[in-house]
């Protein structure tokens, strides 16, 4: 007998252990259901599954309490302690709905409701055989706990939504967490009814199925009557139905095959919904099928707070699927900080080195600046804050396209080029592509004190510095950059760094691409704006197009600080920075009543060092910054051997520049004349270099009664070599040593013609065109 029953258990287990084989629980598989979330928890996007379902797993202690409360009273109150079904509560069902004749009341269990929503069935004997089935297995396989998550994650809230995470982001705007008493009942009543009881659908209905909630838990003691009473005068209040929707291009990008179903990223969601709006308001501004992204990155952990990659991902006519923030573009002038950053660490120029904004020729290479014109001598903080092109040109030459690519890419801010091309003077003008967000890296280096760092879009993404500038070159480049160019006069004055916005603008060649790169207080700033696929857009320039919109996104960010009280970090100051009083043309100190001092300037400088005057490499020969000299007691120019002779040094300004130079710092009026009695040796130079057929201040008129354009024929004396001709900064064309050049001009006001030779000297003329 014992060994009939014994063998008859055996087998019965045998059978249950085979069935569960056969029939395994169909618990959850990665269905790609994903919530891409703010740094809060907050929702910012959602990838739904196959059925267009979405959900927002959660645990249980991430719920509510009070939740939890309603939901274990009104649905199953012997949840821990029942074996997964509830004997009682079957047998009061089935009297219930017996004596009443109809379906009145249920007795399924919590694990009973999860297996039906693991394994759907009929509601018939099979079915609910089937539902049993199921149960047993779940509480045979799961714990209490991990029964309750699943619940608490796939119970049906109406539509699209599962779990009790997507119902209070959706419904109520705000995380299980932070449930009132009143909201608590609400969600955990909805399920029984998604679809008759949708609070944004039904509102009556479902405040009637909570209160059933409420005074439930009022029987059983479960919350004080007190608050019951409060929950049941409150009314029902939703927040506005809102799916999901930040952040679209972010998502697209940490959606990744593997990824968690929940992706959390760095970004504010308040921040970035303000924005969205702010860009959205921008589009009647932009031309027509011209994007724009915005990058804002804390500057102190490189977290990225807002990320707008396009104007809006569902504007196909501005190409609103592409991601800007990383897409390969033109940088424009966006990398001359680093550049003058690089120069001072190598010892080549100070804040106010003298540099040169004349025509340049590199073989078939003329640079010009964006604005036209040239301005002759200009410090290097000027040429850098005015984004000249011709200075930072002329210091790449001296650094060296090569060893500046190198030095970005070892710094973390890669510089894309053509297949097989090699680094050449056009990288500091935007020959090179980059991207937004490797230029908000770099130009973290500004707010790091020299070390820049990769954006990190993900709470787990690891903060990676590397050097990029010393901290010295970084403060001063950013001084600069925020309209803090000359230091006090004072060289002994304190140096304060106010937190001011140090920003700097681009465009590309062809005005595909205009760009604004700010460095806050507390945050930095890319944008971009331009057309996806790459079309000229003329009239578009940084300084008109993106920078108005990253001042607007500071004032933002400045006003978010302000009202949550937080102050702006001060900036030390690097123990080797200095100011030194440097005198023009040297770029040297020296006495102010020295002769040789005709400019005197205040510097930033690094370790107390003050190179000397750069000097362009395709200078004239022979004609050097300082000129030895001998004079006699009157003051002419004599030989060495002359009687009474005494030695002088003459510091001369870069024979570039003598055409924007007053007549009485040229070479001719700072170098004495000759004693025809003792003359001295005759001087290095090339013969000077004239312009003929315009002089210096005509007023020139069409001819009377005729509506033919003027047309000057020009010429040059002097110099050597071919002529390179400009106007107004813009190439007119080329001439032989002998030859004339024909120009037209077609507007009316003031002309700059400037002519420049093989040797480097260049001639200048200013005139009027009028009618």
């Amino acid at each position: 007998m014992w060994r009939g029953l014994l063998g008859s258990v055996v087998l019965l287990v045998a059978l249950v252990w085979l069935a569960d084989r056969l029939w395994p629980l169909p618990l959850p598989q990665d269905d790609l259901a994903r919530v891409v979330l703010a740094e809060d928890g907050t929702p910012l996007w959602r990838f739904a599954d196959a059925n267009g379902v979405w959900r927002y797993p959660v645990q249980t202690s991430e719920v509510s309490p009070y939740y939890l409360d309603a939901l274990l009273t009104y649905e199953d109150r012997w949840f821990y302690q029942h074996p997964g079904v509830n004997p009682l509560a079957l047998g009061r069902a089935a009297w219930q709905n017996l004596s009443g004749g109809r379906v009145l009341s249920g007795g399924s269990t919590l694990s009973m409701q999860v297996a039906r929503l693991l394994d759907p069935h009929p509601r018939t004997l099979l079915g609910k055989l089937r539902q049993l089935w199921r149960t047993a297995q779940l509480e045979w396989h799961l714990s209490k706990e991990q029964i309750l998550n699943l619940y608490l994650n796939r119970a049906p809230f109406g539509g699209t939504l599962q779990g009790v995470a997507a119902a209070s982001w959706a419904y109520l705007g705000k995380s299980p967490q932070h449930l009132t008493h009143a909201e608590a009942a609400l969600l955990a009543v909805l399920p029984q009814a998604p679809s008759r009881l949708r609070p944004d659908r039904h509102p009556a209905r479902a405040q009637v199925a909570r209160d059933k909630v409420l005074r439930r838990l009022g029987e059983f003691a479960v919350w004080p009557q007190s608050a019951v009473d409060e929950a049941l005068e409150e009314p029902l209040l939703l927040a506005p139905r809102l799916e999901p929707s930040l952040a679209p291009l972010l998502a697209r990008r940490l959606n990744r095959p593997h990824s968690p179903p929940l992706i959390r990223t760095t970004l504010d969601a308040n921040l970035q919904r303000r924005l969205e709006d702010l860009l959205l308001g921008w589009r009647a501004r932009l031309p027509e099928h011209t994007s724009a992204a915005i990058l804002v990155v804390e500057a102190h952990s490189m977290a990225v707070r807002a990320y707008l990659g396009s104007v809006d991902i569902n504007d196909t006519r501005r190409f609103g699927h592409v991601d800007m923030i990383s897409a390969l573009r033109s940088p424009g002038s966006t990398l001359k900080p680093f550049l003058y950053g690089m120069a001072m660490d190598a010892g080549l120029i100070h804040s106010e080195s003298l540099l040169q904004d004349v025509p340049r020729r590199y073989g078939d290479y003329r640079p010009g600046n964006f604005s036209m014109g040239f301005s002759g001598p200009v410090p290097a903080s000027s040429a850098l804050s005015t984004s000249l092109n011709l200075p930072a040109v002329q210091l790449l030459e001296a650094y060296g396209p090569k060893r500046f690519a190198a030095e970005m890419r070892i710094g973390g801010m890669p510089l894309a080029l053509p297949p097989l091309a090699e680094p050449n003077l056009s990288l500091i003008l935007g020959g090179a592509g980059s991207r937004l967000e490797d230029l908000v890296s770099g130009y973290s280096a500004f707010a790091r004190g020299g070390k820049s760092a990769p954006i990190r879009l993900q709470p787990d993404d690891e903060l990676r510095e590397r050097p990029l500038l010393s901290p010295g070159s970084a403060w001063i480049v950013r001084r600069i950059l925020s309209g803090q160019a000359r230091p006090d006069r004072d060289p002994r004055a304190e140096l304060v760094q106010r937190p001011l916005l140090a920003w700097k603008t681009g465009t590309s060649y062809g005005f595909r691409d205009a760009w604004a790169i700010g460095v806050g207080p507390r945050y930095l700033i890319g944008i971009w704006i331009g057309r996806p696929d790459g079309t000229p857009v003329p009239g578009q320039f940084g300084l008109a197009s993106a920078a108005p919109l990253m001042l607007q996104v500071h004032d933002v960010l400045i006003n978010r600080d302000s009202q949550r009280g937080i102050s702006a970090p001060v900036q030390p100051v690097p123990l080797n920075v200095g100011v030194a009083a440097i005198c023009w043309p040297l770029g040297q100190p020296m006495s102010r009543t020295d002769p040789n001092c005709r400019r005197q300037r205040f510097a930033w400088t690094l370790d107390g060092t003050t190179p000397p005057t750069l000097q362009a490499m395709d200078q004239p020969l022979g004609v050097g910054l300082v000129e030895k000299i001998w004079v006699n007691a009157r003051g002419l120019r004599v030989d060495a051997k002359c009687p009474g002779a005494v030695a002088r040094d003459i510091a001369l300004w870069p024979a570039p520049l003598e055409p924007w130079l007053p007549r009485v710092e040229r070479r001719e009026a700072r170098l004495p004349a000759n004693d025809p009695d003792c003359p001295g040796p005759l001087l290095a130079a090339s013969s000077p270099l004239s312009i003929v057929g315009v002089r210096e201040g005509d007023q020139l008129r069409r001819p009377a009664a005729s509506q033919e354009l003027l047309r000057l024929k020009l010429s040059a004396l002097g110099g050597s070599g071919r002529r390179w001709w400009f106007v107004n900064g813009a190439p007119l064309g080329d001439s032989a040593n002998q030859e004339s050049i024909n120009a037209t001009f077609e507007q009316l006001g003031p002309v700059e013609l400037s002519v420049l030779d093989e040797g480097g000297q260049t001639a200048r003329v200013e005139f009027n065109v009028v009618d």
